[in-house]
């Protein structure tokens, strides 16, 4: 009990953190997007659309600190944990939006680039790198995974304004305002080339794709190795959010095995597995001579056959 109150204690800890941040970085952009407005700052106008991102991150995290709290139930029997996902990938379509509209923006602006107001530059500049800077800190005291991803974008944020920042200092000396558009089309490069990086690996899990080929040749390897294992067929390894993998097989045992060593087997299986660290494991057991119960449906590419039929040996 004391563990249990220990972990909600932590787990409240870190939504309160997060929650915090979410509020501190959305009050931030609207300021942003505001401040860029009237500053005639493209560059600012990147680092909003970058802040919203971070907010969005940080919004459906701490919701989904909140939701994945939840115990499983008859409609969501894995849990909550696929939730996260969606969250990553709506996340992505906002940044994608937002960059395209900053490029639109910026681009034209290379031309015939009009001075931004440098000294309203400045002063956001030095807001943003107090207000990223303190929510950085304020996640740095936590041990979530949320929390340290967060934690990074953070700081990215805060690397964001000091680039503003000298631009602006620069801008006050010398006239060469086209360095506003170019450190906006510079922005929007870096947060596109991490918008499709997360978004590819988003949709491979999203679509259930095996999380790690070698992981799963591996698995495969590893069941296939114990003695009363002749075949395996329907295995499939996928994952809930790209952190917590689902493993399914069906193993055709050696003729005759007795219940003696089927309960042995079980056991076996679950030290094997054990370093794989699977959230959920269904293993069926299926006899040398029996049919199986989704023979022809579509395996995992060895073979449609079941039972004695047509074994595949470990390919």
């Amino acid at each position: 009990m004391a563990h249990d109150h220990h972990h909600h204690h932590h787990h409240d800890m870190a939504s309160s953190r997060i929650g915090w941040v979410f509020l501190l970085n959305l009050v931030f952009t609207i300021i942003e997007f505001i401040g860029g407005w009237l500053t005639n700052s493209t560059a600012i106008m990147a680092d909003a659309v970058h802040d919203l991102g971070d907010s969005l991150s940080i919004g459906s995290a701490w919701i989904l600190n909140k939701v994945s709290g939840k115990q499983a139930t008859e409609q969501f029997s894995y849990g909550y944990q696929r939730f996260s996902l969606l969250g990553a990938l709506i996340n992505g379509l906002v940044l994608l939006t937002g960059s395209i509209w900053v490029l639109i923006e910026a681009i034209p602006r290379l031309i015939d680039p009009p001075m931004p107001h440098t000294e309203g530059m400045m002063l956001l500049a030095f807001f943003g790198i107090a207000v990223n800077g303190y929510a950085a800190f304020k996640l740095s005291h936590g041990h979530s995974l949320n929390e340290k991803v967060l934690n990074w974008h953070l700081m990215e944020d805060v690397l964001g304004w000091v680039a503003v920042l000298v631009v602006s200092v620069v801008l006050m000396f010398a006239d060469l305002p086209i360095l506003d558009p170019l450190l906006s089309v510079a922005f929007t490069l870096f947060i596109l080339f991490n918008v499709f990086r997360n978004l590819k690996s988003t949709l491979q899990v999203f679509l259930q794709a095996s999380p790690s080929e070698s992981k799963r040749s591996e698995i495969r390897k590893k069941l296939l190795s114990h003695p009363l294992v002749n075949d395996i067929h329907h295995l499939h390894f996928w994952s809930l959010d790209g952190e917590q993998h689902v493993l399914t097989a069906h193993l055709v045992l050696t003729a005759n095995v007795d219940l003696s060593q089927i309960t042995e087997l079980k056991v076996d299986i679950a030290t094997r597995l054990a370093d794989f660290d699977l959230q959920h494991t269904t293993i069926e057991l299926e006899f040398d001579d029996e049919d199986c119960r989704d023979a022809g449906k579509d395996d995992d590419g060895h073979h449609h056959g079941c039972g004695g039929h047509g074994h595949d040996h470990g390919h």
